[in-house]
């Protein structure tokens, strides 16, 4: 499967932006998705991910009730629209599918994704 994010760009703190990744997949929807980020010169880490059905979501501690992940199984894609943005949130998204199939709950793991897309640059200003 393929997947393309797209939607980064630069905003001042507080702003806003809402990251999109479409998947090639036509049983995309069986299958849990996860959006994860990386900073200049640290690790991959867990933002958000929503179950296949997209009943169940989790989110990182740093950005529980700002950010939203959702999907849209019947255009086969996945979305991040994440609010009050901090400088601490500059990084670059990617998105991921979790490869095991009707999984009942949403891996927080990174290791348990693959099909990384290509990823897209968010800039948070003070």
């Amino acid at each position: 499967v393929q997947l393309q994010a797209s939607g980064g760009g630069s905003v001042q703190t507080g702003g806003s932006l809402r990251l999109s990744c479409v998947a090639s997949e036509l049983t995309f929807s069986k299958y849990n998705m996860g959006w994860f980020r990386q900073a200049p010169g640290k690790e991959r880490e867990f933002v958000a991910a929503i179950s296949w059905g997209g009943r169940i979501t989790y989110y990182a501690d740093s950005v529980k009730g700002r950010f939203t992940i959702s999907r849209d199984n019947a255009r086969n894609m996945v979305y991040l629209q994440m609010n009050s943005l901090k400088p601490e949130d500059t990084a670059v998204y990617y998105c991921a599918r979790d490869p095991r199939p009707y999984i009942g709950v949403a891996s927080t793991t990174l290791n348990y994704y693959d099909s990384w897309g290509q990823g897209t640059q968010v800039t948070v200003s003070s």
